[in-house]
């Protein structure tokens, strides 16, 4: 590096000497360079042009020796470095950062004209829209909800179900015929964001979804997780027991790991894609995704407090448990900067490892002693069940959702489910010898 300066150096010093001595040659010549006076005399007119000549013939090929000079030292640095590895750039502040991955969010709407609600706190809370784009893709056929996409003109994509037809059920599902359309417009709204966009990566909302401040932050933060952790297969926003007594709000940055599907606001890869659509289940699709045939073993990420909330309580499921849970949600209202946080303890060894050892290191405790207790600045606590039973019985009496999908309890991992009651951090959990789920539980 020193040599390559010196040379350059060299090079620069030797330029500008020879500058110096054109200067000092064209002025050495004999009668010098014109005097401005000389037009004034006759023979001084006759003189000048031919004395111009002279000079600028001089000069031009002064300036290709000067050139020539310039060309060989040149050759003699590149004969000098040749072969030698360019060094890395030092780290430098003004370096560009590393691309962004763009993420659309994939908006399902039909006939909910408040899909307003939705929109609005997306398009609010978005930091980019170049890597955010927004896709609502509506089935339904519903005109009023149509014009209120349409009323966001570039700022969303607007696409449409084109098959609005009755679906062909069994005589026993005609009343679910609302589910086999909503499995059928996911899959191809899925097709178009994957196959027709050609996006690597989704975030999906429903159009009764309200977002948090940090939504997008969340999710840019555990991304790339996502993407190399193969044990994971979905980040969500949604936590089934998120109710507002039963989350430590002022630790809205805890997030777990949970083998139950939460959907409600939740991210999935193009290789997931590739994988669940040749399979696509023709209705239920959220209780497909759950069975072990689809999640292998994998789990998903949730946060301790929801960064979605449902205000949707007119739908196909008529509002089952909405009015006894889904209302009672809490939404984060504090901005969490994701992005700066270390998130490494998700990676499976990691958090196992973990948590584990929170979990039954925990003193065991009666769900009598718990409910009597205010437990207020106290350690956590652990609440154990031994079988399906016992499972819904306990989580009934605190509150939880006691439903199982294929054996795995809502927000649950390993079978563990984490939760807050009268102040004080409980796990309901199996016993420490747990070997698996149970899809008899169901």
């Amino acid at each position: 590096m020193l040599k390559k300066t010196s040379l350059a150096l060299g090079g620069a010093t030797l330029f500008l000497a020879w500058n110096g001595l054109l200067l000092l040659f064209l002025w050495s010549r004999p009668g010098g360079l014109p005097s401005p006076q000389s037009p004034q005399s006759p023979e001084g007119s006759r003189l000048l042009p031919a004395q111009l000549l002279q000079l600028a013939q001089d000069a031009e090929a002064e300036l290709r020796l000067q050139r020539e000079l310039l060309l060989q030292i040149q050759r003699f640095g590149r004969r000098q470095h040749r072969g030698t590895p360019k060094p890395p750039p030092a780290p430098s502040a003004a370096a560009p950062p590393p691309e962004l991955p763009v993420i659309p969010v994939l908006v399902l709407a039909c006939d909910r004209s408040s899909v307003r609600r939705c929109l609005d706190k997306i398009l609010r809370y978005r930091p980019s829209a170049r890597r955010f784009p927004v896709i609502v893709s509506q089935d339904c056929g519903h005109a009023e909800t149509a014009r209120v996409i349409a009323s966001y003109g570039q700022a969303v994509a607007h696409i449409r179900q084109p098959d609005l037809s009755d679906i062909a059920v069994p005589p026993e599902h005609r009343k679910f015929q609302g589910y086999y359309k909503i499995s059928r417009h996911y899959r191809w709204a899925l097709g178009q964001v994957f196959r027709t966009f050609r996006y690597r990566a989704a975030i999906v909302v429903e159009d009764d979804l309200e977002v948090a401040p940090d939504f997008f932050e969340y999710f840019q933060a555990v991304f790339p997780l996502l993407q190399r952790d193969p044990s994971l297969w979905c980040i969500s926003a949604w936590n089934d027991n998120g109710k507002e007594a039963m989350v430590d709000a002022g630790h809205a940055e805890l997030l777990y790991r949970t083998d139950f599907f939460p959907g409600l606001g939740w991210l999935l890869l193009a290789e997931l894609w590739d994988e669940l659509e040749p399979k696509w289940p023709p209705a239920f699709w959220d209780d497909w995704m759950r069975q072990p045939e689809q999640r292998r073993g994998r789990s998903c990420v949730r946060p301790e407090v929801s960064r979605t909330m449902t205000f949707g309580r007119k739908g196909v499921s008529h509002g089952q448990f909405f009015d006894q849970y889904l209302k009672f949600i809490k939404l984060n209202d504090r901005f969490v900067p994701f992005t700066q946080l270390d998130l490494s303890y998700l990676k499976k060894e990691e958090y196992e490892r973990f948590f584990l050892q929170q979990v039954y290191s925990a003193p065991e405790v009666k769900i009598e002693e718990l409910q009597k207790d205010a437990g207020r600045d106290s350690g956590p606590v652990r609440l154990q069940y031994r079988g399906r039973d016992s499972f819904k019985a306990l989580a009934k009496a605190l509150g939880l959702m006691d439903d199982l999908k294929s054996g795995v309890p809502r927000a649950g991992y390993r079978g563990i489910v984490s939760f807050v009651c009268r102040g004080r951090r409980v796990f309901l959990a199996p016993p420490s010898d747990w070997t698996g789920y149970d899809p008899s539980w169901s």
